[in-house]
């Protein structure tokens, strides 16, 4: 049996007797079995259960070597993931999974199993629908960030916070993929359709005013240590069904821009629309696209509401008690959200980290046509993000690029 004191890459082989070894969940004599089920480029993730009770729990162990690629990643990502999804769980009421144990030399993080929620993308491209999807989504993101900016925590202890949460290495893949190399592909790795080059040439790198507003947005994600944010909240990193919704994988969590947490959940919907629009006639995605118009509106003017209540319940700071100040604070949020919605939409079309969502379209005029009713929408969301401020200034934008 392996001695777990000295941190190595775990297998289907080893989980049980590290399972057994060094968690007091199961009985010792429980009749457990273990399948891999990650998916992701970074870590490996466990699922282990007992045959004769159905009990399960999730691990996820990050290794000094990425998975995707093979170089060495920081393991110290899943110490900070267990924080924030510990801080987050009890922030927002359940919304993520429940943390049951972080152990610092495997650099394992043992949760609850969420195996009755879906992905929602994959969901996404089923056309479901979750009629709560909006309602939740909207508090994780004002539960979960206000209450971490110095509005509300003592200046000081927000400050260690702040070195706390420091993610190098997470921090410059984001400012790498997509702040920087969707605009000036300064490595070479951006993956770009050759029907769709002349295209990008054109709307993005020949687009000066766009790459500096992109420099602006990078400038600022680097720099405003605003709140601790989720720092890749897609729809890969969202479990839901009818009832209930759990936010995953904060290992790119760190003190950032509030609006790069709602930028990439309002971005990632379109993705979900464009595939609807491109791929499905429209009597049959008719309602689906109904509710993802919907769903991106409520999310965003939700938002909004939450946010003024919570601000006047719980901030603290003097000055930002203020209406005006308030005010302020939140159109600067609001303009992030739609400058993060740009770029990820961008990244994903025009990057290496792409989404099923696009990838999956088979019908090559279809998904020329997809990407470029993207990289419109996406454009108009940086370059005007100053005057987005409710849903359907969003929803707008879109369909007039249709």
């Amino acid at each position: 049996m392996p001695k777990f004191n000295s941190h190595f890459k775990l297998t289907e082989k080893d989980i049980i007797p590290y399972v057994l070894e060094t968690l007091d969940i199961f009985n010792k004599d429980a009749n457990l079995k273990a399948e891999e089920i990650g998916d992701g480029n970074i870590n490996y993730v466990f699922r282990v259960w007992d045959e004769d009770t159905g009990k399960s729990i999730v691990i996820k162990q990050a290794d000094t070597l990425l998975r995707s690629s093979g170089r060495p990643l920081d393991v110290d990502r899943n110490r900070i993931e267990a924080e924030v999804l510990t801080s987050q769980w009890k922030l927002s009421s359940g919304l993520t999974p429940e943390i049951y144990n972080y152990d610092p030399i495997m650099c394992t993080i043992v949760m609850e199993d969420i195996s009755d929620h879906g992905n929602l993308r994959l969901a996404l491209l089923e056309n479901e629908t979750f009629p709560y999807f909006a309602d939740h989504i909207s508090s994780f993101v004002v539960d979960t960030l206000l209450p971490t900016t110095d509005l509300v925590m003592d200046s000081g202890d927000k400050k260690d916070k702040v070195a706390r949460y420091i993610n190098k290495d997470l921090c410059k893949i984001s400012e790498d993929l997509v702040f920087t190399e969707p605009y000036i592909d300064y490595k070479g790795r951006n993956i770009i359709l050759e029907e769709n080059m002349d295209f990008v040439v054109k709307e993005i790198y020949n687009d000066k005013e766009l790459v500096l507003e992109a420099g602006k947005l990078k400038n600022n994600f680097m720099n405003n240590a605003q709140a601790l944010i989720h720092g890749d909240l897609h729809s890969g990193s969202i479990f839901l069904n009818k009832e209930s919704t759990k936010v995953l994988d904060p290992e790119f969590a760190f003190y950032g821009p509030i609006g790069y947490d709602l930028g990439n959940v309002v971005g990632n919907l379109f993705f979900a629309w464009a595939n609807a629009y491109v791929t499905k006639n429209p009597d049959e995605v008719e309602g689906f696209i109904q509710w993802l118009e919907k769903t991106i509106e409520d999310i965003v003017d939700l938002f909004k509401d939450k946010f003024i209540k919570k601000y006047k319940e719980i901030v603290t700071d003097v000055m930002a008690k203020e209406e005006y100040y308030m005010n302020w604070y939140l159109d600067s949020v609001l303009s992030d959200t739609a400058g993060s919605a740009g770029l990820e939409i961008i990244r994903r079309v025009v990057g290496d980290s792409k989404v099923l969502d696009i990838t999956s379209i088979e019908d090559i005029d279809a998904r020329i046509k997809a990407e470029r009713i993207l990289i419109l929408s996406a454009k108009e969301f940086i370059k005007n993000r100053e005057n987005i401020k409710s849903g359907k200034d969003y929803t707008k934008i879109f369909k007039s690029n249709l």
